[in-house]
């Protein structure tokens, strides 16, 4: 007994005619089936090619589209000659141009042999398998799909839209049950025979010729109808995407199509040649005589689809770019976010880089230009000071300053009067640390010289837009560590809040807090607040401030940072 082989071929004629000489030279009858949009000439030539090749035939030709019934009518056309023309054919082992065998093929004949009531076809119902990708499960049996998915994707669409708005199905034969999995199957002469002669058959083909891809269900769920023993599993190594796409090998893909002990495996590059080579021609370097294991290989595939689909952290790439929240962390490690702490502290920035080790800068999303820290011009990964870049892409502004200084830790500034737009992607971010103290903006107002009524102006405006951006920062889409003090809260006490911070971002010393920077004089800023209340302008994100009061414990002149011993 031997093992049948029909072959679907539409492209790379010459590694298909390789394939099937390969084939026949190992015993094995093959059946051919060309697609019809291959060219006549370019037909011919192939079929002269393999003229002189016992045990090859050709069978009638369809046209092939994906998706649709072409493909099961040319491997029921195949087949039928197949079981016709070669009695002593007990398997027969569909496969495609692009396959290549990877194990020599009297392995793949003794393995069938010790099976020989067998079926090796990947087949299961829609509701236990993950692998659909289209949107498309049960209803590709219910509805009906006369366009094309490739050709007339607007008409397909529309047609699936208008049959689920009027709630048309399509009934299902008597006693089939649905079934799915790889069009890459191996079926006995048995089973294979009794679908194509099945006395329903005409029934079964009006019905899968209106499903959508039934070259992954006929034979799936015919063959349950009459197989006696199914492996649901196929002997052909076969990878897909997240897209559903199939995954191409190429020639530095040899160890690894070694490693899965698979008999045959798609899709192969055509400029495979070393592929080529190694499989077909190079018997002592066949794999060893073992069950085929796709699985060994499945956790490099995995790892590979991850990296595609989610990459590393903060690095974004053209795989993903497009696709909002597909990030994988939507920046490349921790830093810093301090709003209101300038304005409240003198010499606040170079405390914190002493106390912390960190590169502390000014307002990154200054509307006027970009504050480095130092008073650079322009930092790791060549970002530059100019607003007008940043703002073409805020978001990817602070990804690269995060990704081209990993290892450190990164703090800067931000207040209501900097560009706004940046809030989401930070309050989104989980790297992000972000202290606020809500209200510190009006200190700056405070010690102004500006006329009241611009300043009562101004101080409407930015505290309209602190508070958006704490509504944003409270909200449940929220995934940063967010810390916000009322300007009067955190005056009465700073040193807890300054302490939990610090511990937070790792400081060089493991040791407590003993100084803080010194506070602005805020005597009067009592009555200022009034002051604005007076002109009709309600502060409240300052939280209670008396009219008389100012810092606890503040003199006159101005003292030295307090230390607490």
């Amino acid at each position: 007994m031997s093992v049948g082989i029909v072959m679907l071929v539409h492209t790379a004629l010459n590694r298909a005619e390789q394939a099937a000489r390969h084939w026949a030279a190992g015993g094995c009858p093959v059946v051919i089936h060309v697609d019809k949009m291959v060219d006549r000439k370019t037909y011919d030539a192939f079929a002269n090619a393999l003229s002189g090749v016992p045990n090859v035939e050709f069978s009638t030709r369809f046209k092939c589209e994906w998706g649709t019934w072409g493909i099961v009518a040319a491997s029921q056309a195949a087949s039928e000659l197949m079981l016709s023309k070669f009695s002593f054919v007990r398997h027969v082992y569909l496969a495609s141009g692009s396959c290549l065998p990877l194990r020599p093929v009297d392995e793949l004949v003794e393995y069938l042999e010790a099976r020989p009531r067998t079926d090796f076809i990947e087949s299961a119902t829609t509701s236990d398998v993950p692998w659909t990708v289209g949107g498309l499960d049960e209803e590709r049996f219910t509805l009906r799909f006369p366009f094309s998915w490739k050709r007339h994707r607007l008409l397909f669409d529309r047609y699936v839209q208008i049959q689920r708005k009027l709630k048309l199905k399509r009934r299902v034969p008597n006693g089939l049950v649905p079934h799915m999995g790889s069009q890459w199957w191996c079926l006995t002469r048995q089973t294979l025979s009794a679908i194509l002669q099945d006395p329903d058959r005409a029934e079964y083909d009006t019905y899968f010729k209106q499903v959508w891809i039934p070259d992954e269900s006929y034979f799936q769920t015919l063959s349950r109808q009459y197989s006696t023993n199914i492996e649901s599993r196929s002997l052909t190594l076969s990878k897909f995407d997240f897209q559903g796409k199939p995954h191409i090998f190429y020639d530095d893909h040899l160890q690894l199509l070694r490693r899965s002990d698979c008999f045959v495996a798609r899709k192969i590059w055509p400029h495979a040649d070393r592929l080529y080579e190694a499989f077909l021609t190079d018997t002592a370097g066949a794999m060893k005589r073992t069950e085929p294991n796709p699985g060994k290989i499945d956790r490099i595939f995995a790892k590979a689809v991850e990296r595609r689909t989610r990459g590393r952290p903060g690095l974004y790439m053209q795989s993903r770019f497009p696709n909002e929240d597909w990030e994988n962390g939507v920046t490349a490690a921790p830093y810093s976010v301090f709003q209101g702490f300038t304005e409240l502290f003198e010499n606040f920035e170079p405390w914190l880089a002493k106390a912390t080790g960190a590169r502390v800068h000014g307002h990154l999303f200054a509307p006027d230009r970009v504050y480095f820290a130092d008073g650079r011009e322009t930092i790791h990964g060549a970002l530059s000071d100019s607003a007008l870049v940043r703002d073409n892409n805020p978001s990817g502004f602070l990804t690269n300053l995060i990704w081209n200084t990993r290892g450190e830790r990164q703090c800067f500034q931000f207040g209501p009067a900097d560009t706004q737009i940046i809030n989401w992607r930070m309050a989104k971010d989980h790297n992000a640390q972000i202290s606020v103290i809500s209200g510190a903006w009006s200190v700056p107002l405070f010690k102004s010289n500006l006329n009241f009524i611009d300043i009562r102006k101004q101080a409407a405006l930015l505290q309209k837009i602190e508070s958006e951006h704490l509504d944003v920062l409270r909200s449940p889409f929220s995934k940063a560590r967010v810390r916000i003090w009322s300007m009067a809260e955190f005056i009465e006490a700073p040193m807890e809040p300054l302490q939990g911070i610090l511990d937070e971002i790792g400081p060089q010393q493991a040791r407590r807090l003993s100084e803080v920077p010194k506070m602005v004089d805020l005597s009067g800023f009592g009555q200022f607040l009034q002051n604005l209340k007076n002109q009709g302008m309600h502060p409240y994100l300052m939280g209670d401030f008396p009219v008389d009061r100012g810092p606890e414990g503040a003199s006159k002149p101005p003292r030295k940072p307090y230390l607490v011993q």
